[in-house]
């Protein structure tokens, strides 16, 4: 995000700032995930993802402007920009499809095991070393997601499958961003915009319905509230430690309950909560022993042996 520092605060300000504006953009990923969920029950997903894109570079227009049409162009590791737009183009698209017939909170219990997923990309794409301890979390984690996908001839659905593709496509967004950390914000969320709007103008081919006035903006009005949660979350990180942010992600699977149950009637049923719990469980453990591993955590609170 090309928003200024606060360069005057004490870090015990700092990290407030980046905790609220942490619970902010999860708050507003929510309600961009229940406006889409809205929104696909009337119109086709390419349509949306169409109007949604243009929405997005409402608030990006500025920020390219800002920082100069040419860095855009000339970006470091081209291929590996071209994989992140088309996984994020993946993500966006199954997550999509799956809420047009899934609930809010089975499809986010799917994109709670994103910590699991990228710890188990990080060792094998960065080569970052996984100790025994969080291959167990990764394990036990992944059964959750067995148990919220109820992998079954008589219960798996489509909609399920593409919960499930789109979020360890989402996870390889993280991890390839991690390998692009000098690409400037702007310049990784157009190229990921771009992608998605491209995909969404190909699917509504023979799928347009025209909206009115009220749809067309609740449309363009999705986009702007993604693009602002992805600028509140990534100034957040500039704020505060990742390892104390991370786990307040979290809060969208409350937000998605919330939001489901307030909005479109849907109660998570107790094998969706036993999953979820699960998959949440195993990565906050994952993020303790990240913490651990970065040292910081007191020593007297590390446990013996590898991670």
């Amino acid at each position: 995000m090309d928003l200024p520092i606060e360069r005057n605060l004490t870090v015990k300000s700092q990290l407030l700032i980046g905790i609220l504006l942490m619970l902010g953009g999860d708050f507003m990923f929510a309600l961009n995930d229940a406006m889409g969920k809205w929104l696909v029950s009337s119109f086709s997903v390419g349509q949306v993802l169409a109007v949604r894109s243009i929405g997005t570079f409402v608030v990006l227009g500025p920020m390219i402007v800002r920082q100069g049409s040419s860095r855009l162009l000339y970006v470091e590791r081209p291929l590996l920009q071209l994989l992140r737009a088309l996984a994020s183009t993946l993500d966006t698209t199954c997550f999509y499809v799956a809420v047009v017939n899934l609930p809010l909170a089975d499809v986010m219990s799917f994109y709670m095991a994103l910590p699991i997923y990228v710890a188990a990309l990080s060792h094998l794409l960065l080569g970052e070393e996984v100790g025994r301890r969080r291959w167990a979390a990764i394990l036990a984690g992944f059964s959750g997601v067995l148990i919220v996908l109820k992998p079954s001839s008589a219960s798996l659905s489509l909609s399920a499958i593409c919960a499930l593709i789109g979020s360890i496509a989402f996870s390889f967004v993280i991890v390839l961003g991690r390998r692009l950390r000098g690409t400037s914000d702007t310049t990784l969320v157009t190229w990921q915009m771009i992608g998605t709007l491209m995909v969404g103008l190909v699917m509504t081919i023979g799928n347009w319905r025209t909206p009115s006035p009220f749809d067309f903006g609740a449309m363009l009005l999705l986009g702007g509230i993604s693009c602002a949660a992805h600028l509140l979350i990534t100034h957040a990180l500039k704020l505060a430690p990742a390892a104390t942010l991370a786990p307040l992600h979290y809060s969208l699977l409350l937000w998605a309950i919330v939001f489901g149950l307030t909005f479109f009637g849907d109660v998570p049923s107790p094998r969706i909560l036993v999953g979820a719990a699960i998959v949440v469980l195993a990565g906050l453990f994952i993020f303790h022993r990240q913490n651990i591993l970065e040292g910081t955590l007191p020593p007297e609170n590390v446990p013996k042996g590898p991670s």
